[in-house]
């Protein structure tokens, strides 16, 4: 404020006038630094007389003027950001974006899903109570072998398969065109739906009465010979077969079959009266089968309702229903999916005949018809005569099927049916819609939709344990496990084609195609690692990896990567994954962007789990692929890559120590350190590893080269690698005040960011002692602190998420957020500020880093308004004569600056804050006599 601005204001009293030409000196106060203030201090009056001529003071005088600058200037330089050092041209890391991605990787790889609560030594099966199911067929590498489909399996499929939508659409198509190339991703019901298909299109057509009229056709022929075939009639299949060929399209040198190929397959199929149905996985070699006249996505089937089906079918076997007994292949056998008379027969809306025939067409057609040809009924599920399996009751039906089914069953006593003793069909269901509801079961499965053997898999567990068979540990352990076998599905043998020789068509490609076969997996790996990253972060990192597996499979090729075959889709397809709208960190700001996760939450840790425990060979490439992503100048990449690296450190701390941890720990970046602290403190977040993560820490804070005591310290300001907050203090002081104080930057940088935690108290109470230490160097660590305090927003150290009274306030300094959210600490907060301002070498920047929050009140962009937090620690900082002379100097100093001047409205309010009205008044009257 310029003096005549002052003097003009007759409603508001004029502030204390203060010197311009520089800071006026303060009186001492509680927790000012002794040594100091004797040294800054005017010579005493009664001091001796100097014996010196004037030239020789004054000489003396600019020398320690000098001095104090040089003093100045270095602690000005240690209130440097550590984070910028030796970045080059990449800048430096972004700390807010940096904590806010480890918050989001720690959030998709939760320590609670480190341990598996089943036995994996024999994957092929789970085990769990009186619960055995094979898994064979979830094996994406097992292939079909030539020959007729069981007539027990053609019943089954009729009977127990779960139309996806727009199945009575391929269904129209495959009897149009006697062939259609079926895509999807591997799991979800495609080859289930493809056999429905052709079982009711033969049964229909010329084929109905042979016993063998679907038949699996030899992968490893391909469509040229399964149409030679047809067309020759060798074999002896009768007319009116049906065919089904999954292609194996991912061995490295084969091609998918051209459109010449499958015309010539549909007119021999035609001239036999005959169907195909071709098996796709969906993905760049298979895009231009099922972009063409032939080809035709297959939707997985509704989970909710392939859970309730399965799991009705589960409790009616245990209460003897035809569907499990005897009854179920007799000619009379009840599917348990509507009701019937006397005979076995449904009735008109079922959709079956008195010989078990299905017409699928009657009742479904019409609907298919009315609704766009998607055979929906009106209540959003497919039809097939109202079989009730789409609520979402666990399978009660809409004219109250299971009531009669309950009805039918309740006299009988249901066989270790559940606590109650009640075995009836219709309070079970209820019971299990209610635990399949269950939040800790929910949790503990993981995924967001399961596919059909997955939902058989819960279907049993949830109806073991409601026969009393499994207990609840069991129930969970096997919900977990569904997601540890998808990814066993996802690397099992993957690369087991490349042994296998290429197929001697002529039509070889030349370059190899470990690429092509690795893209998938690797896209897989990077969505464990980067989940919750843009899109493009995550194509990025997978293409990487892809080149570190194909080198490390095929050293003697170079990897060839087709640069106009990625197919976005297909990634989501195959890796269960889901794109959502998002914002991304760039240069500070926060942008939308497009993000991609899992399909459910359990997946990020199991695919790190089957990589590290499963295959060792595979940890060579993945480790040069961390460290190339520790590179990376996001923050969205190389947090996320921090976190996994110490996820996977957990699961082998010896390897994760030795290849990760300590290189990068030893690197001259500092982005290299943060990623190797982050991961100590991943793997200190698991109590199995926590003193082991300590030990490292210490032995680096004592005995570590500078690289390394620099990577402790960071990994210090994360709260968990010391056994309390005193003995992290502790550290900290010996890191920041050894070697002249070389890592005091660091070290206060972190003693900053364990104010965010509960016990921010302490920390406080220990800068105040560090205050009035004897050690100048614990006085620098203790003032440049407090400044640092002052300059540091809540977003660049905060671990809490918004809706926390700190995570609120992420764009204010972390000095105002702590007096406005903890006002018992404000008392605190102000005295140790007020010592930085009052101490010759930190007095500079103290102002400076005043001034910063007295601007943050009124930010361009409008984002901070801190007037509570200015209106806590204003008053308490001012409480003195001296000190308000400084706040006015100040405000002046800010007034006149060319570049930023603050306007005189926002000065008047920012000095009504810090002096309250009473005391205004007082001092008026004062002034006046």
């Amino acid at each position: 404020m310029a003096d005549e601005a002052v003097a003009a204001r007759p409603a508001e009293p004029a502030a204390p006038k203060a010197k311009e030409a520089r800071s006026p000196e303060a009186p001492p106060r509680g927790g000012g630094r002794g040594d100091d203030r004797a040294k800054d201090a005017p010579e005493r009056p009664d001091a001796p007389e100097p014996t010196d001529t004037s030239d020789s003071a004054d000489d003396e005088a600019g020398e320690r003027e000098k001095e104090r600058e040089r003093a100045a200037d270095r602690f000005k330089d240690r209130t440097r950001d550590p984070l910028t050092e030796e970045e080059g041209e990449e800048g430096p890391t972004d700390a807010a974006a940096a904590a806010r991605a480890r918050r989001e990787g720690q959030k998709l790889l939760s320590s609670n899903r480190d341990l598996i609560g089943f036995d994996r030594s024999d994957i092929g099966q789970v085990h769990i109570g009186d619960i055995n199911v094979r898994l064979d067929a979830l094996r994406s590498g097992l292939l079909m072998r030539d020959g007729p489909v069981p007539a027990e399996e053609l019943l089954r499929i009729r009977r127990t398969h779960i139309e996806p939508d727009g199945y009575v659409r391929l269904r129209r198509a495959l009897e149009a065109r006697r062939l259609l190339v079926l895509g999807g991703a591997p799991g979800t019901g495609r080859a289930s739906t493809a056999l429905a298909l052709l079982e009711e299109v033969t049964r229909a057509g010329e084929g109905r009465e042979n016993s063998e009229r679907v038949r699996r056709a030899d992968p490893a022929r391909g469509v040229r010979e399964l149409a030679t075939q047809v067309a020759g009639g060798t074999g002896g299949h009768p007319r009116g077969t049906g065919y089904l060929l999954e292609p194996a399209l991912d061995r490295p040198g084969t091609l998918p079959p051209d459109g010449m190929d499958l015309d010539q397959l549909a007119s021999a199929l035609a001239e036999q009266g005959s169907y195909a149905v071709v098996v796709v996985s969906v993905g760049s070699a298979a895009n231009p089968l099922l972009a063409g006249r032939y080809g035709a996505i297959c939707p997985p089937a509704p989970t909710r309702e392939l859970v309730a089906v399965r799991l009705r079918q589960r409790l009616e076997e245990e209460h003897g229903d035809p569907v499990g007994g005897g009854g179920a292949g007799g000619p009379g056998g009840g599917d348990g999916r509507g009701p019937r008379d006397g005979d076995g027969s449904r009735d008109a809306g079922g959709g079956r005949d008195r010989n078990g025939g299905a017409h699928r067409d009657r009742g479904r057609d019409e609907h298919a018809d009315r609704d766009g040809g998607e055979g929906r009924d009106r209540d959003g599920g497919p039809d097939g005569g109202g079989d009730g399996r789409r609520d979402g009751d666990g399978g009660r039906g809409r004219d109250g099927r299971a009531g009669r089914d309950g009805g039918r069953s309740g006299d009988r006593p249901g066989r270790g049916a559940g606590p109650d003793g009640d075995g009836s069909l219709s309070l079970l269901l209820e019971r299990a819609a209610e635990l399949r509801e269950d939040p800790e079961v929910t949790e503990a499965v993981g995924l967001d939709d399961l596919r059909p053997a997955e939902a058989e898999l819960f279907a049993s567990l949830l109806a073991g344990h409601l026969r009393g068979t499994v207990s609840r540990a069991e129930l969970l352990s096997g919900c977990r496990g569904l997601a540890a076998v998808q990814a066993y599905e996802w690397f099992a043998g993957v690369d087991r084609a490349l042994a296998a020789p290429p197929p001697g068509d002529g039509r070889t490609p030349v370059r190899s195609g470990t690429a092509a076969l690795f893209h998938p997996v690797a896209f897989r790996i990077a969505l464990a690692v980067l989940g919750g990253a843009s899109h493009s972060a995550v194509s990025a990192a997978a293409h990487l990896l892809t080149w570190e597996l194909s080198v490390q499979s095929d050293p003697d090729s170079t990897p060839a990567r087709p640069l106009f075959c990625d197919d976005p889709e297909a990634d989501l397809a195959l890796s269960r994954a889901r794109p959502a709208d998002g914002v991304v960190d760039v240069a500070g700001s926060e942008v939308t962007g497009r993000l991609i996760f899992y399909r459910g939450s359990a997946l990020p840790a199991a695919v790190l789990a089957e990589l590290w425990d499963r295959h060792f060979p595979v940890r060579a490439p993945v480790v040069r692929w961390l460290r190339l992503l520790a590179d990376d100048p996001r923050p969205q990449v190389s947090m996320r890559a921090a976190v996994a690296a110490g996820e996977l450190s957990v699961r082998d701390f010896e390897h994760g120590y030795a290849e990760l941890i300590r290189p990068l720990a030893e690197a001259p970046t500092p982005r290299r350190r943060i990623f190797a602290a982050t991961a100590l403190d991943q793997a200190a977040g698991h109590a199995s590893h926590r003193r082991a993560v300590r030990k490292v820490v210490d032995n680096w804070s004592l005995h570590g080269t500078p690289a390394q005591r620099w990577t402790a310290a960071m990994a210090l300001g994360y709260g968990r690698c010391a056994d309390s907050m005193d003995d992290t203090l502790d550290t900290l002081a010996e890191i920041g005040v050894r070697d002249d104080g070389e890592q005091l930057a660091v070290a206060s940088l972190n003693v900053v960011r364990l104010l965010t935690l509960p016990e921010c108290a302490t920390v406080l109470r220990r800068l105040a002692a560090w205050t009035g230490h004897r050690r100048e160097e614990y006085q620098d660590l203790a003032l440049v602190s407090i400044v640092r305090l002052a300059l540091t927003d809540v977003d660049e150290v905060l671990d809490d998420e918004p809706g926390t009274p700190l995570g609120d306030r992420g764009d204010w300094p972390l000095l105002l957020a702590l007096a406005a959210t903890r006002p018992e600490l404000t008392g605190k907060l102000a005295d140790l500020f007020w010592t930085a301002l009052n101490t010759a070498r930190s007095r500079d920047v103290a102002l400076d880093a005043l001034e910063t929050l007295l601007r943050s009140a009124s930010r361009k962009d409008g984002r901070a308004w801190t007037r509570e937090g200015l209106a806590a620690l204003l008053p308490a900082l001012t409480a003195e004569e001296q000190d308000r002379r400084r706040l006015d100097w100040l405000l002046r100093r800010m007034m006149r600056d060319q570049d930023r001047p603050l306007a005189e409205e926002r000065a008047r309010a920012l000095w009504r804050l810090a002096v309250p009205a009473r005391q205004r008044r007082s001092e008026e009257e004062e002034s006046h006599g």
